[in-house]
């Protein structure tokens, strides 16, 4: 009977009524804001038609339009797919479709023999329901995100064969994660007393470095093929570099990112002193697959088929990556991250506001009001409470603090430019995050307002100018 029964007009269900509608009106008013930084930013990719002078030394007018282009079409999507999002969470709230389907699941688990006393049985079934409804309403747009808009632009480099076996195993490998760490958290809170909040909070800082520690050795390999980078003059000097700094290096890996996209990328990963260096293989000028002869050009309908007719390769830069030099100084700026504490500073931020999070939760677990407002008048399941508060009743507080943490990246990007400039690669960091933008097809104009709001790292021009002027300690 959702929010609308007779016998619940209480003053309680009044405050609930409050709560639900507040949640619902906060939602439209964060989707209408970013629907108009959006549209300002539209407006920017419609009418910049060609390369402003100050760009005109680093940016062809070809390449120009290209992302132009690309950018346009990756508006115009998110404008949709958000759309539909919103109205599909709010179709879901407003028809009682969290209460739909924990009945769904309780009925699955009463098959089993597993009656309402078990409750984290139920809500193990809801989180798997609830995953694969996500799942399935959202493939049709990664569908056509993937074999559309990233296949028009040059960047996709799957079959649809290898892009489902991989959303597949991504599904499966995130199941066999979140169902048995979500059933040991609703545990904890169950059995925790009245500081629940601290061991649940302990528990999930666990699992984050668990799952930080294994995921490149074993969770992504399960994706993607990870090779060491050969014996050479590029993995000399990484291994130069890192020393000078106290880096403590331990392997360096190529990954096969080819064989989905030409985007590229680089990270490192590990703790204490055992850090490992991972290069995307499109990063790499000299060993990007996409710059071999003899494979598909634009246009031509020649394909070569790879990996058992999963992935193909598809060069449509005539050079893909950066030489030598560039990864260097790119690789400068990803260690000033960890030199800088950046690293350290983000997990810091991240478990405090964990902490902070679980405190509130425990504050408000016990309002039936919070239950009611979304349909669960006799019952006050535990992962409901989870949903509810972590992600609707946190809503005001996830966005400020997101906007937060934008304004810090974008510093922390500063600084770490800094750092590979005054290690003296400030020229091949600059011509490395000129070619990065033009592989990647990034749009170097951008409005203020729309910036300030998303982009975690500094627009191309700032960090140029940064890279050129007074040196900063």
């Amino acid at each position: 009977r959702g929010l609308w029964g007779p016998s619940y007009k209480t003053t309680s269900v009044l405050e609930a009524y409050k709560i639900f509608y507040a949640v619902l009106v906060f939602s439209w008013t964060v989707y209408i804001w970013e629907a108009y930084l959006a549209c300002r930013q539209r407006k920017i990719y419609r009418t910049t038609m060609h390369v402003p002078t100050e760009l005109g030394k680093i940016m062809d007018s070809e390449t120009f339009e290209k992302s132009r282009l690309y950018q346009l079409d990756k508006s115009n999507f998110g404008f949709w797919s958000g759309l539909y999002s919103e109205a599909e969470g709010t179709l879901i709230l407003l028809l009682g479709g969290i209460p739909f389907l924990w009945k769904v699941s309780g009925i699955l688990t009463a098959r089993f023999g597993f009656g309402p006393e078990y409750e984290i049985s139920q809500s193990l079934v809801f989180l798997m329901l609830a995953t694969l409804f996500s799942a399935f309403t959202g493939l049709p747009w990664s569908l056509y995100n993937t074999f559309v808009i990233e296949e028009k632009h040059g960047f996709n480099q799957q079959t649809v064969g290898f892009f489902l076996k991989d959303a597949l195993k991504k599904f499966a490998v995130t199941q066999c994660i979140l169902l048995p760490v979500t059933s040991l958290l609703l545990y904890i809170i169950k059995i925790g007393g009245d500081y629940f909040f601290i061991y649940a909070w302990l528990f999930t800082l666990i699992v984050s470095l668990i799952l930080v520690t294994i995921y490149a050795d074993y969770i992504a390999p399960l994706f993607d093929k990870f090779t060491p980078l050969p014996d050479g003059e590029l993995k000399s000097e990484i291994e130069s570099m890192s020393k000078s700094i106290c880096f403590p290096l331990t392997k360096i890996y190529v990954v096969e990112g080819s064989k989905r996209s030409s985007h590229s990328n680089a990270y490192f990963y590990g703790f204490f002193k055992n850090k490992r260096i991972v290069l995307f293989d499109t990063l790499l000028e000299d060993y990007s697959p996409l710059n071999k002869p003899g494979e598909k050009e634009p246009g031509t309908g020649e394909e070569n088929e790879v990996a058992g007719n999963e992935s193909k390769t598809k060069p449509k830069n005539k050079k893909q990556g950066c030489s030598n030099p560039e990864v260097l100084a790119v690789l400068g700026h990803e260690l000033g991250h960890w030199k800088l504490g950046h690293t350290v500073k983000n997990i810091v931020i991240s478990q405090m506001n964990s902490f902070l999070c679980f405190f509130l939760f425990a504050v408000l677990i016990g309002r039936k009001e919070l239950f009611v407002a979304f349909g669960f008048h006799d019952t006050q399941p535990t992962l409901i409470g989870l949903m509810i508060i972590f992600q609707f009743i946190f809503s005001p507080y996830n966005e400020l603090l997101s906007f937060c943490l934008t304004v810090l990246s974008r510093r922390f990007e500063f600084q770490a430019d800094a750092f590979a400039r005054n290690m003296g690669r400030s020229s091949e960091l600059y011509s490395a995050l000129i070619k990065l933008n033009k592989d990647n097809l990034g749009f170097p104009v951008a409005d203020w307002l729309f910036s300030m709001w998303h982009y975690s790292h500094p627009p191309l021009l700032e960090r140029l100018r940064a890279l050129t002027g007074p040196k900063q300690d």
